[in-house]
């Protein structure tokens, strides 16, 4: 078995320049770290499938769910197993009822840009994940009208497929992150996630002074560097398993996961970022701290993201929220 083929676990071709030496060291020793939670979490669990909230099922939760439980535990952390348990046939009635024609468009037009690095989401693919994904946002963008379908959905869906393999539960989690976990994100205004970039612009001041006075001396805008790891929940920008990591605690403890991996990420690479001297200098920083080995550790990874920001409650977030967003609407 080798851990890195061509084509990773989940379908994703490997790129051109993809180091495999390092890789394969990595796995080998998270391959222990796997084994070891994966009979933990089978304790845990004995057999029957169902978890109450609490500070052990947290810790367990931060330090990896085994892929073969992850789908099961994201439904229960994230209440999507509950609305669907409340909702029977629901889903299915979305997908047979009357369609708005402009969402189904701008949803086709999408299908082929989502995963090309993706064999199982290839036409050629058999089952092809495209006609599931395409289900899946199609219910939702009638579920939820004021939303209806934006880009960057597709690929939270598509993330979804692969872990779920379900075509009801992604649609039920999908729900989770868009209608409760992150707010506001992806309605026609984007309110709440102009806001949580101000936020984040906010937190970087209070944590690592020096970035923040960078960005401003060249009239950066942190959109400019981190909306899309804000819109895509780090998909395309971190590697998958670290991503899978970051979204198990995301369905357990809530969006200030994505502050905690942000501040992360520009704390530890502070002395790089601040070698830019120019615009478009720190736009490539902060391309390039997005890769190689701290974030491909993802185990080490994600305990740097629990010690590295250092406290940050939920209550903090909330209060810089309201500030934010009042300077956004002001502004108009």
């Amino acid at each position: 078995f080798s851990a890195a083929g061509m084509v990773d676990p989940y379908g994703f071709e490997r790129p051109e320049d993809f180091d495999y030496a390092s890789y394969e060291a990595f796995f080998s020793r998270y391959l222990v770290v796997l084994t070891r939670r994966a009979i933990k979490w089978s304790k845990l669990l004995k057999g029957n499938n169902s978890i109450q909230k609490s500070l052990k099922v947290k810790r367990y939760i931060r330090k990896g769910i085994p892929n073969e439980h992850r789908a099961l535990i994201w439904m229960i952390v994230s209440g999507a197993q509950a609305n669907m348990e409340q909702n029977p046939g629901y889903y299915h009635r979305l997908l047979e009822g009357e369609k708005n024609d402009k969402l189904v468009e701008a949803i086709k037009t999408d299908m082929n840009r989502t995963f090309p690095d993706n064999v199982k989401f290839r036409k050629t693919a058999d089952p092809c994940l495209q006609h599931t994904l395409y289900n899946v946002l199609v219910a939702y963008g009638h579920h939820n009208k004021a939303v209806g379908y934006c880009q960057g959905m597709n690929f939270i869906a598509g993330y979804l497929i692969l872990i779920t393999k379900n075509e009801e539960e992604s649609f039920w989690l999908l729900d989770a992150l868009i209608g409760r976990i992150l707010p506001d994100y992806y309605s026609p205004a984007m309110l709440g996630l102009k806001t949580d970039q101000e936020v984040l612009g906010e937190l970087v001041k209070m944590k690592v002074p020096a970035v923040a006075e960078l960005m401003e001396r060249h009239g950066v805008m942190w959109t400019l560097v981190v909306s899309r790891w804000f819109i895509c929940l780090f998909i395309d920008i971190l590697p998958v398993e670290t991503v899978l990591r970051i979204w198990d605690c995301l369905f357990y403890e809530g969006s200030k996961i994505i502050f905690r991996v942000a501040l992360t990420l520009i704390k530890q690479h502070q002395t790089f970022i601040l070698e830019a001297t120019n615009f478009p200098d720190i736009c490539d920083k902060f391309k390039q701290i997005t890769k190689g080995t701290f974030v491909t550790e993802c185990h080490s990874f994600m305990q740097k993201i629990f010690t590295d920001p250092g406290s940050l409650s939920m209550a903090t977030i909330n209060k810089l929220r309201e500030t934010c967003r009042e300077k956004l609407l002001s502004q108009g």
